[in-house]
């Protein structure tokens, strides 16, 4: 396991930045010349929730360099679990691991899942790059496919497998914008699509907390039976706000995310 936070996530971005290139644009777009204040308030990940790949395991790597769980969420319409974790020192971005919950999902979705998780090599999990190793599994189109019929988190694990799913760019560190309507006007204009599942900002000030992201990149998968362009990753935007005692509200909106989960959607 890796024993520096900097470098594992040095290592998550450049492997997110291989299938989302248009991260790399946004972050230059939204920061400032003078300073370095694209700060990454966290990313999250996704998984099965089957013993050998279970969130817990993912959430070892982190917890192996201090992280501690801090909360958990439920997604009872998309059958998901989610627990966030966050660092001793606060400047290190806070990590959102969700979990398909199999078990809910039809027998056949089940029985796909397994047989791609039954190629994986055990140690795997354990190895220092195992958090942006991708995909362990071979998948042809039509079993892809049959997974996005049902559910389209199962269906992205299946084609991407283990990365950060998405970054978030911290709107409360930017220099050059105040305001997440600001940031989003700012992608507009740059032709950068979002999402607009529950409205192009999701949560409140209210809920201390507001998100928008990008609609995922589309990036070349291959299957056994040829390649296609599936969408990827994409970037999300957070604006903090004060919780009573005045520090920053640091926790997640079960709500928000719901929808933010759907910037994976096929457009």
């Amino acid at each position: 396991m890796h024993t520096n936070v900097n470098e594992l996530f040095a290592k998550l971005w450049e492997n997110y930045l291989t299938v989302t290139p248009s991260a790399q644009k946004i972050h230059a777009l939204l920061g400032s010349s003078q300073q370095n204040d694209v700060i990454n308030d966290h990313i999250a990940l996704r998984t099965f929730n089957l013993p050998q790949i279970g969130l817990d395991k993912l959430a070892a790597h982190f917890l192996a360099l201090g992280y501690v769980e801090k909360g958990e969420y439920h997604f009872e319409s998309k059958k998901l679990y989610a627990k966030h974790y966050e660092h001793p020192d606060a400047n290190q971005p806070k990590v959102f691991i969700s979990e398909l919950l199999l078990e809910k999902c039809s027998e056949q979705l089940q029985k796909i899942v397994n047989d791609l998780v039954a190629q994986m090599d055990p140690a795997a999990v354990s190895a220092d790059n195992f958090l942006y190793s991708g995909r362990h599994w071979a998948i042809d189109q039509a079993t892809y496919k049959t997974l996005l019929a049902e559910s389209e988190y199962a269906a992205w694990m299946s084609v991407w497998g283990f990365r950060a799913n998405h970054f978030t760019v911290s709107v409360n560190a930017l220099q050059n914008f105040e305001t997440l309507d600001s940031v989003n006007q700012a992608l507009k204009n740059a032709g950068f699509a979002l999402n607009t599942s529950g409205g192009e900002i999701k949560g409140s000030k209210d809920v201390l907390l507001k998100q928008s992201s990008t609609l995922a990149d589309e990036a070349l998968v291959e299957f056994t039976d040829g390649n296609a362009m599936i969408p990827s990753c994409f970037y999300e935007f957070a604006r903090r706000f004060p919780t009573a005692d005045g520090s920053l509200y640091s926790g997640f909106v079960a709500a928000s995310a719901d929808k933010i989960f759907e910037s994976t959607n096929a457009r």
